[in-house]
């Protein structure tokens, strides 16, 4: 046998040399408390880890429980709940690209990085887009709303609860859907760090599209997302008048998978195991008591960061207490506060889109008071180190009293 054309010649392209992961991650593993992704519980750590065939009857059963696991998050009797493998983005784009196309007017109530991807992705769809700029929407006037959408008359109406990229609260989805339904327009709603940590109603509140991604509120892995349609919504998504352009978002395509045990595209299938049990730790804990855990961790850590004298960016009336942002003493920027804290402490936190802020999720596994502890500890001291004045002390002590003050009520 001639092995002479096995042999590499001086063009072929040869491996590459890398580093062993173990090489690459650090030795102790980064508490991640930034805006996401969050950590996992061991029982979604243990689920990604399988594979199974992507269709077939365990499959079948799987799929089944998760949409009725997320029918109660979604707080939501519609059939129309489906995945995506993607990120909480291609649910975004999913909903978008399967409810507007080429003349559809849509009005973006826009307060920051995600509400104007939403809009960015409805003109990418061939919309006419009418944006409503608030930068903190407790300003926002629903006057003002209600004219504007009697002037443009939308076909659809886009809004994020919980505006990650600036820690802002849209604390009004319920009014502002009934302004729009009243004049028939369809309402979609970004709620990707939202969703279990805050209430979302979609069926009172009349919305018809929402979105979620996995690696926030629910705990599971990035990668793996969830949308609800309402019955109007998937009206509108039969009766379009041409194929929608994207295929792996089609929803009538992912109907086949989600609703009818059979061929999409193949799966992700660790990750929807991932997210089912994530979804049954929710069901589990329940969502009223979910609420209160993340309120109660959240309210701790906003009160102990203003203890230690440091303060908040966004104002009580419109904070997210999902995501908190966190104003940085002047000379100090958040690229090294970030890297400082990751580096020294082992506890990741996140920067901000163009704001001197950092921020601190407080989503699912993030809301346990060990990590609240050992995250305040090592935010006051990386200010320490980098040259801030903070009152680490008052605010760990502040900490500690906030949540024995909501154990008692």
């Amino acid at each position: 046998m001639n092995h002479s054309n096995l042999q590499p010649s001086r063009n072929d392209i040869l491996p590459p040399r890398v580093d062993h992961l173990s090489a690459i991650l650090p030795d102790d593993p980064l508490l991640m408390m930034g805006a996401g992704p969050v950590p996992i519980p061991s029982a979604v750590a243990r689920a990604n880890s399988l594979v199974i065939n992507h269709l077939g009857e365990t499959m079948a059963k799987i799929i089944t429980q998760v949409k009725d696991m997320a029918r109660y998050v979604f707080q939501t009797r519609s059939n129309w709940v489906l995945g995506v493998a993607g990120p909480g983005s291609a649910a975004m784009e999913m909903a978008i690209c399967n409810l507007v196309w080429p003349g559809t007017r849509v009005l973006s109530i826009c307060n920051g990085f995600f509400s104007g991807r939403m809009a960015e992705m409805s003109r990418r769809a061939g919309a006419d887009v009418v944006t409503m700029n608030e930068i903190f929407p407790h300003s926002m006037s629903l006057d003002r709303l209600e004219a504007l959408l009697d002037e443009h008359r939308p076909h659809c109406l886009t809004l994020v609860q919980g505006e990650t990229s600036n820690t802002t609260f849209n604390n009004d989805v319920k009014n502002i859907a009934r302004l729009a339904k009243a004049r028939g327009c369809l309402v979609i709603v970004d709620a990707v760090c939202t969703l279990s940590t805050t209430p979302f109603e979609m069926d009172d509140w009349q919305v018809d599209a929402v979105i979620t991604g996995g690696q926030k509120g629910l705990s599971s892995i990035p990668g793996v997302s969830l949308l609800a349609f309402s019955d109007a919504a998937w009206s509108r998504i039969r009766e379009r008048p041409t194929p929608n352009t994207h295929w792996c978002l089609d929803a009538l395509l992912a109907e086949n998978f989600w609703h009818k045990a059979s061929y999409h595209y193949t799966a992700p299938v660790s990750g929807v195991l991932a997210l089912h049990e994530a979804l049954r730790l929710v069901c589990e804990e329940t969502l009223p008591v979910r609420f209160a855990r993340h309120l109660r961790c959240s309210t701790a850590l906003q009160d102990s960061i203003e203890a230690m004298g440091l303060s908040l960016f966004a104002p009580a009336e419109s904070r997210l207490n999902s995501v908190v942002g966190i104003n940085l003493p002047e000379g100090i920027t958040n690229q090294a506060v970030c890297s400082t804290i990751s580096s020294r402490y082992q506890v990741e936190i996140s920067g901000s889109f163009g704001l001197p802020i950092v921020r601190i999720g407080q989503m699912g596994e993030q809301c346990r008071a060990h990590h609240l502890f050992r995250t305040v500890h090592a935010l006051g001291s990386t200010m320490r180190d980098l040259g801030a004045t903070v009152d680490l002390p008052s605010g760990m002590a502040e900490l500690e009293n906030s949540l024995q003050r909501s154990k008692a009520d």
